[in-house]
């Protein structure tokens, strides 16, 4: 029986919206946390300082996971989860964007996660029930107007990359999840749209479901989650 009282979830962009709500979460669920943050002066205590990491993070910088990982198994000992939630949006087309504009996407959205998934494997492995959580984005699953259209670019990129670490940790016990909100009342999102941000969904949600998520058995994978606050056909 897998020892489940101590586990420990990485969780990058951890210092505002879903990731914040993440970390609340799991902490008062007896999560042991790391949390990757690009200034962690500007961090708000934790609440629990003594269960609790807070490690400096960029995702533009590529060798920022593998040092993120190192203290983090340093500290802790273990790594039972790592929750990709670090993400940038651009609001262009394909034919708008430079680049350089797609290149940072993909930097941050796609190589980052990968990157910290492979620095955290041996030790994700070793429990038997590892857990690889990317927070996509319902543009992985579709594009919805044209302005969307380099976001969901990278996002597209990000949901198979996640069902990629699905299939190379199924034998060792990982279990991979997408999840895929729509708007999510954040800085990021209020930004993005004029909808009230008590017309999206709350990042209290999003983190309950990635709670839900963590504690489930080898035996009930679930691939990928959409959330929208919103009717779509399909979705």
């Amino acid at each position: 029986m897998a020892d489940l009282s101590s586990r420990v979830a990485m969780i990058s962009g951890a210092n505002r919206g879903i990731g914040a709500a993440i970390a609340d979460h799991l902490s008062k669920q007896g999560w042991r946390l790391s949390l990757g943050v690009r200034d962690p002066s500007r961090l708000s205590a934790p609440a629990d300082k003594a269960r609790t990491l807070v490690h400096d993070f960029d995702a533009r910088r590529s060798s920022s996971e593998k040092a993120w990982v190192q203290a983090t198994a340093d500290h802790f000992g273990r790594i039972d989860a790592v929750i990709a939630n670090a993400g940038v949006a651009a609001a262009k087309t394909v034919i708008e964007a430079e680049d350089e504009e797609l290149e940072d996407l993909f930097q941050v959205n796609v190589r980052s996660p990968l990157r910290l998934v492979r620095a955290a494997w041996p030790w994700l492995v070793r429990p038997g029930r590892g857990r690889v959580i990317t927070i996509v984005s319902l543009s992985g699953l579709r594009v919805k107007a044209a302005k969307a259209g380099l976001y969901a670019t990278s996002k597209f990129a990000a949901l198979a990359m996640t069902h990629a670490v699905r299939h190379a940790g199924w034998d060792d016990g990982i279990r991979a999840t997408a999840v895929c909100p729509g708007f999510v009342a954040t800085d990021m999102a209020i930004g993005l749209t004029a909808r009230p941000p008590e017309d999206m969904t709350q990042p209290a949600d999003i983190a309950r479901l990635v709670g839900v998520i963590l504690d489930l058995p080898n035996t009930a994978s679930v691939a990928e989650i959409p959330i929208n606050s919103t009717l779509e056909e399909m979705l």
